[in-house]
């Protein structure tokens, strides 16, 4: 059964200005609206990205967004910041209005779109659950039959009669949770706010919302950057860019394609680099980080199966090469290091040619959420032959290294083997 619908959702903004703009704009759009015709305005903005600068005042937050979630189900919204994730939640929980399109739903609606949002800030926790259950409709027997397992879940026993005023953002959105969770809503919606939560109350709640939509057979619509609790969660997701839906579907491909988009900066290719040292006889002329699929990555999850591909050319007949490849990350530290050296097939004999490709394969990638560079280093037994700091730059956005429902934050790499071949 289809619980929540989004047909043809936009929502335009006027920029730089509080309200919806001008009186000569709310004039001109009385005197359309008289006279049947459309919003004169509606025919102008331009598309949500913030890197440009723009030539209108009117821009679209979403455009033409549409979706269907089936009762039970859990679906991620994902994509970069303003993308028009945060909005579109807003315009599901009717907290603000589309500019244009529907929104059609079954059933009681609990959001958890801000730290804090709801409460007030002079009553007790134990009042801003009750006040919070009235606001969705429910009865104060209803209430006070879940008051316990609110309280008990939210971990804010000894604090639950005191002003939320003084709360930790931590605490408020430990009790913000709890109440959104077990005051039994059809629909959950739930922003990024957990990530002000510790790593243990992050992974409680994701159980919890994944018993209540298995268990229960209610809906969540999940907003999250961090991509290993999106995957562990969710069934289905959608992926939106400048206000636009650019990708609908499950889950594990929803990721790959935000991963893909979602690059860094191009570089100079390696075969043009000209800040390199070394000989010269063997050179790297390119470089690639591919998943399990061989698509290019540049956004990599904690985890994860990964291969480095180097593309590589030789005027050496026959060498006992070294590769080594340096993880170093923004403080200049080197975190993790793959090198031939340590593994069986420590030696290469290489003949005469162009086109060689080594391929490094790291089964479970181990740094943690950061960005990174890669230094290529090639060694014969007469010496350096190549050397190239910064060869390609990437970012780990998360992860879940340890299968335990937390993200990898310590500031130790984890050493794991790889294997390692050479493709003619």
């Amino acid at each position: 059964m289809i619980i929540l619908k989004a047909e043809n959702i936009s929502k335009q903004y006027r920029l730089g200005v509080i309200g919806t703009g001008t009186i000569s704009h709310d004039l001109n759009r009385w005197w359309h609206h008289v006279r049947g015709k459309e919003d004169p305005y509606l025919k102008i903005g331009e598309e949500n990205n913030r890197s440009t600068k723009g030539n209108s005042d009117y821009a679209w937050a979403l455009k033409d967004i549409n979706f269907e979630v089936q009762q039970g189900e859990v679906l991620g919204i994902i994509g970069k910041n303003g993308a028009g994730k945060s909005t579109l939640l807003k315009i599901l929980s009717r907290v603000t209005s589309p500019t244009t399109g529907e929104i059609k739903t079954r059933g009681r609606i609990a959001s958890l779109l801000e730290v804090g949002t709801g409460f007030h800030p002079e009553l007790t926790g134990r009042e801003n659950i009750y006040l919070n259950g009235a606001i969705l409709g429910m009865t104060k027997a209803e209430i006070k039959a879940k008051e316990s397992e609110i309280i008990e879940f939210s971990g804010c026993e000894r604090y639950v009669d005191t002003p939320v005023k003084r709360y930790s953002s931590g605490m408020r959105v430990r009790l913000a949770f709890a109440v959104a969770a077990f005051l039994e809503p059809d629909i959950l919606v739930i922003d990024e706010v957990l990530a002000v939560g510790d790593a243990e109350f992050q992974k409680k709640a994701i159980g919890k919302m994944q018993d209540i939509s298995k268990s229960d057979g209610r809906t969540v619509l999940f907003v999250s950057h961090n991509m290993a609790a999106v995957k562990n969660l969710c069934t289905r997701a959608i992926v939106l860019e400048h206000g636009n839906t650019v990708f609908e579907g499950g889950v594990d491909e929803a990721v790959d394609y935000y991963l893909s988009q979602n690059k860094m900066q191009e570089m100079v290719p390696l075969k043009a680099r000209i800040d390199r040292s070394g000989q010269g006889n063997f050179l790297f002329t390119d470089i690639a980080i591919l998943n399990e699929k061989g698509d290019e990555q540049f956004n990599l999850l904690s985890g994860e199966s990964y291969s480095i591909q180097l593309h590589c050319n030789t005027q050496m007949k026959q060498s006992n090469l070294k590769i080594r490849l340096q993880f170093i990350d923004n403080k200049g530290s080197v975190r993790f290091l793959c090198n031939n050296y340590f593994v069986d097939t420590n030696v290469l004999n290489l003949e005469a040619s162009n086109g060689h490709i080594v391929v490094f394969s790291i089964p479970k990638f181990p740094l943690p959420k950061g960005d990174y560079t890669i230094q290529l280093t090639s060694f014969s037994a007469d010496g350096l032959q190549d050397d190239i700091e910064n060869a390609l730059s990437f970012n780990v956005v998360g992860g879940d290294f340890f299968k335990s429902g937390r993200e990898q934050i310590s500031k130790e790499g984890v050493l794991i083997d790889y294997k390692f071949k050479l493709i003619d």
